[in-house]
């Protein structure tokens, strides 16, 4: 299978890439420079350069694919988030129009932010959040494609993440603890980078038969526990502090963003074989950079 990955040199991309051209696949991969272009032909793929603003390339590119991943999301700059979201829900109404009319898949990627804890694949997001992948994804597929969305986990983890952990990293760096709000007891999911690009490969070779697959190792980790084993790491004490002690980050900080993949292992016979984040956590290298 011939398939287009945006977001191909991304944290979660570059797996999804490293993965499919493990399992036999050949990939093409949407990257912002002639570096990353490099990076990507030396694993085996196919670069094509561009941004996610060329929605001429991305058409056309998808229109020449078997199927199509998109992972990428502008993380550069969180104070045009709004921007982002919409130059998101371009992209996939983009390569849905290349794929509408055939049985051509396209998956696309969220999260976890929106949905009741322990939600499984079959609940819907608030529709107040603002990121709108999975509505876009759902829209794709009333009109005739086949159109699926990942979910990931607030903590896509492995040596190099440079997502929310290593930002709970700088903050106990920086105010000397290690913070969770109230008692801790809200959770996140996690899963390792290498088993969340499983989930991708695996619903293209089954067939893109859901609406939506849960990328969801470990379910339910309390984020107390999240900031015992930071502080652990760092010889710092962990402590409750007040949802302003994580400025920017609190709302994160203080979300249940936990659920079920009972049903995504079940259809895919996925079952998470890497390291669990509290594993991880217990690494040195995870506190390099």
């Amino acid at each position: 299978m011939h398939v287009f990955v945006t977001g191909a040199t991304g944290w979660v991309g570059s797996a999804v890439v490293e993965d499919l051209i493990g399992a036999g696949h050949t990939v093409s991969g949407l990257c912002r420079s002639s570096g990353k272009a490099a990076t990507l032909s030396a694993i085996g793929a196919t670069p094509v350069e561009g941004s996610l603003d060329d929605l001429g390339l991305l058409r056309a590119t998808a229109s020449t694919a078997d199927a199509v991943i998109h992972t990428a999301f502008n993380h550069d700059d969180l104070s045009k988030f709004l921007e982002n979201v919409e130059q998101d829900r371009r992209v996939i109404e983009t390569l849905g129009e290349a794929l509408v009319g055939s049985s051509r898949p396209l998956i696309v990627t969220s999260g976890l932010m929106g949905l009741p804890r322990g939600a499984r694949e079959a609940d819907l997001p608030n529709p107040a959040f603002p990121r709108k992948s999975e509505v876009a994804a759902r829209s794709v597929a009333e009109r005739g494609g086949r159109a699926a969305t990942v979910r990931l986990a607030p903590s896509v983890h492995g040596i190099g993440d440079h997502g929310f952990v290593p930002t709970l990293i700088r903050f106990a760096r920086q105010t000397g603890v290690s913070a969770y709000v109230d008692d801790g007891t809200n959770c996140w999911s996690g899963t390792h980078r290498r088993d969340a690009a499983r989930v991708y490969r695996l619903a293209l070779e089954t067939g893109v038969t859901e609406a939506v697959y849960h990328a969801v190792a470990e379910e339910s980790v309390p984020f107390r526990q999240i900031a015992e084993a930071i502080g652990a790491a760092l010889g710092l004490p962990a402590e409750s502090r007040p949802r302003e002690h994580f400025g920017w980050f609190a709302h994160f900080a203080g979300s249940d963003m936990a659920a079920s993949s009972v049903r995504t292992r079940a259809l895919l016979g996925w079952q998470p074989r890497e390291a669990s984040l509290l594993s991880d956590l217990g690494r040195p290298e995870y506190y390099a950079g």
